[in-house]
């Protein structure tokens, strides 16, 4: 009975944006601000504390890792794609831009010859890569150590673009199988993947589902990218010319291709689909492949939040290494002798490398994974002259245990976490509208599914069981409300979301059965539709004074959430 209550018209229904906060989270300069202040602090902790030791034991010569500069930590997160040719990776950023861009070359040959940044800008034109590689608003000083021959084949795609005012694109070279390919490229192809890894926040391997072998130089690049496993993304493309047990079949192949080649006792997490605007070829998986899409495209949106995070994770990562170059070049220096057989004494230091390793591990109890690769750290040896190298110096290690200790933790603190009260998180996210936000396509009708309201200005029928829902005009009105609140990719935390149904007034209880109501996917975070499921639940409540419904009556159901509604009924 309370069901049927609940399935009325919202011609009476007042507008319950009064319950939610009319503010924006944050101004855009606020945001500017905040996030200025914590690239600067981060500068300043590594300029002082961490470049003189750096310079001091050659961090860039042993680790082929230029020195950071200013500009690397102004940077917008990077998304990286890498695959053999053919794959769909042009066509994926095509796709993420909604439109074709500067120097973009798409077929089934391989087309796409060289690193192509994708930038914004207000213009459309192509930077070549020597001009990329000393413009001072760009992060790509560090790739002149590459060479002309790298360079010449290096350029920049600009173009006024939503998502590239949040992000950037690097597209690369199509990885072909055979010896031939590798050695005519004139550079060292996996070396400057690994730069960009360094550097990147996502890495997105896409595969086709008719070309799962993974040639010697696709090997490689892939075992460059070890210690990046947490921002490896697998794409399977073009998984829609197969059909369902087809589509089983290449699935465990790839996992199973990929646990060779990756050692890592966890599965990488793989997306499946067809990552194109044009429509599905075979609609067996349509259901499928619109979640996967959704969640590859959730991913994505959130980066620009994430990015003062991965900043200060490779910092430390590169802090941590910093630290085991200079207890190991101190050591091999201390083992010298002051006057005669220096050469001998560090031809056996070489050949004893790795009990080297094990007698530094053990006195100054550091992790094995923080020491670099013993094989080509010890041909990086044979080109120096360990009576050259520096001696320890603590007051460094110091500074670089400060940095880890006092330094980064106070810059953490900074950062949303889950001990803030509302007030608290507000002030630290200060999210502006273009600083935070990745619009990132959404494109239903490749599904096989109407946009919502664009086969009819005035929405559907209540007759359309399959398209109407009530609460339509409600979304409309409450569309502003919403913005800002301040979503990030479209979402807003579960902290916003609290604090907005907090402010209702409800009973703890209630606002509980109103949480598992209205956030209907389960996913922890409220989009557009499931807030206005929220404020329509809370409004009755308080407004109409009726009880909070078992479950959501359908019309009430987001057309585009029906389906996870479909899926909880299944399991009963």
């Amino acid at each position: 009975q309370n069901i049927i209550l609940f399935t009325v018209t919202m011609a009476d229904w007042s507008n319950p944006s009064s319950l939610t906060s009319s503010s924006p989270a944050a101004g855009t300069d606020e945001a500017i601000t905040k996030t200025n202040r914590v690239s600067s602090q981060l500068k300043a902790i590594y300029t002082e504390n961490i470049l003189p030791a750096e310079k001091r034991y050659r961090y860039d010569y042993f680790y082929e890792s230029p020195f950071l500069t200013d500009v690397e930590f102004d940077a917008k997160p990077q998304v990286m794609l890498v695959g053999q040719y053919s794959v769909g990776k042009t066509s994926f950023i095509r796709y993420m831009l909604g439109r074709d861009f500067p120097g973009a070359r798409i077929g089934p040959e391989p087309t796409t010859d060289r690193f192509t940044c994708l930038i914004n800008g207000p213009e459309e034109r192509t930077i070549p890569g020597n001009a990329l590689s000393v413009h001072p608003d760009l992060p790509f000083r560090g790739l002149e150590r590459f060479g002309v021959s790298f360079l010449s084949r290096f350029e920049g795609s600009q173009l006024p673009s939503s998502v590239l005012r949040s992000i950037t694109l690097v597209d690369t070279p199509g990885i072909l199988s055979g010896e031939k390919q590798r050695v005519n490229r004139g550079y060292d192809f996996t070396k400057v993947v690994a730069w960009f890894a360094e550097r990147a926040d996502l890495i997105l391997l896409l595969f086709d589902a008719h070309k799962l072998d993974i040639s010697d130089e696709l090997k490689s690049t892939i075992d460059v990218l070890k210690g990046h496993e947490d921002k490896i993304r697998c794409i399977l493309n073009k998984a829609d010319q197969i059909n369902r047990q087809q589509l089983m079949r290449v699935y465990g192949a790839l996992l199973w291709s990929l646990g060779k080649t990756i050692n890592s006792p966890e599965v990488l997490r793989v997306y499946v689909g067809s990552f194109w605007q044009e429509p599905l070829q075979n609609m067996d998986n349509a259901e499928l492949f619109e979640q996967e899409e959704s969640d590859l495209m959730r991913d994505l949106a959130i980066l620009p939040r994430q990015s003062a995070v991965r900043k200060i994770n490779e910092l430390v990562k590169r802090i941590r290494k910093v630290k085991t170059l200079a207890y190991i070049i101190g050591y091999l220096k201390s083992q010298m002798p002051t006057v005669m057989g220096k050469e001998k004494k560090q031809q056996k230091l070489i050949a004893d490398m790795p009990n080297v390793f094990r007698t530094i591990m053990k006195k100054h109890n550091l992790a094995p994974g923080d020491f670099p690769d013993i094989s080509k750290f010890s041909e990086k040896l044979k080109d120096t002259k360990f009576s050259e190298f520096a001696s320890l110096k603590m007051e460094q290690i110091q500074l670089l245990e400060d940095c880890l200790s006092r330094n980064l933790p106070r810059l953490m603190e900074e950062l949303p976490s889950e001990k803030d009260t509302p007030e608290t998180l507000r002030a630290k996210m200060a999210d502006g509208a273009d600083a935070i936000n990745v619009p990132v396509p959404s494109h239903r009708g490749k599904f096989g599914k109407a946009d919502p309201g664009t086969s009819n200005p005035f929405g559907y029928a209540e007759e359309d069981q399959d398209n109407y829902w009530a609460l339509e005009e409600s979304a409309e009105r409450l569309k502003a409300s919403f913005e800002a609140l301040g979503p990030v990719g479209g979402f807003l935390s579960p902290q916003v979301a609290k604090e907005v149904l907090v402010k209702t007034g409800l009973q703890k209880d209630q606002l509980r059965q109103i949480w598992n109501l209205s956030d209907i996917d389960k996913d922890g975070y409220f989009d557009h539709h499931e807030y206005v499921v929220a404020m329509f639940l809370c409004d009755a409540v308080i407004q109409k004074g009726r009880p909070i419904p078992a479950e959501l009556p359908p019309s009430v159901v987001p057309p585009s959430k029906r389906s996870f509604m479909k899926d909880a009924n299944s399991l009963f």
